[in-house]
């Protein structure tokens, strides 16, 4: 049984990617007419109330994935140069939750953010010069590169395109879900021989 707090993937008409919305925001989206077109499965069915004239109740079925009609900002979120916000928990998601030095699995209390060049050494705080460390391992490297600090990197930081960012903003992405936007990875994504 689905939990109200479900995400459902919205899509611009092109099927592009662009967020997730409760289901109260689905259902306002539904209402309307902003919904150009469902797909995915159906994830929840709302009960209205009875209409006086015709005596039949108000349903609505809300899909686990709709596209929308209007305007977005969504194509700046196409072009080559996109960065996607970095936050520590689109940092840990992306690392799924390893420290990419020891190659523990931790909760995301126990992790943090580690500069591979570090800023003191003119490292900058972008997501090509972050990865996900256990407290032990950030604070054993310290203000060293991994090579100072004899560590070894399990795995090369990168930027999530769009979709991929999508995906990382995600709590319970379902199958279905997981299959449109693994759709709009990069062949070469690393998420992608992760997740598949």
């Amino acid at each position: 049984m689905l939990h109200s707090s479900q995400q459902v993937l919205r899509t611009d008409l092109s099927g592009l990617p662009l967020e997730w919305v409760d289901y109260r925001s689905a259902a306002r989206l539904y209402s309307l007419g902003q919904v150009a077109y469902a797909c995915g499965n159906r994830l929840f069915f709302l009960r209205g109330g009875i209409n006086a004239a015709t005596k039949r109740r108000s349903t609505l079925e809300i899909s686990s994935i709709i596209a929308t009609h209007g305007a977005h900002r969504a194509t700046s979120k196409l072009k080559d140069d996109y960065v996607p916000p970095l936050t520590n928990r689109t940092l840990f998601q992306r690392d799924g939750h390893i420290c990419l030095y020891c190659g523990g699995h931790f909760s995301a209390r126990s992790l943090s953010r580690d500069h591979v060049r570090p800023v003191s050494q003119g490292g900058e705080d972008q997501w090509n010069n972050l990865v996900t460390a256990c407290v032990r391992c950030n604070n054993y490297k310290a203000g060293r590169t991994p090579e100072a600090a004899g560590m070894e990197l399990l795995a090369v930081p990168f930027t999530p395109n769009h979709a991929e960012y999508i995906f990382l903003m995600g709590r319970n992405v379902l199958a279905d879900q997981m299959e449109f936007l693994c759709a709009h990875f990069p062949r070469s994504s690393p998420l992608l021989r992760r997740l598949i």
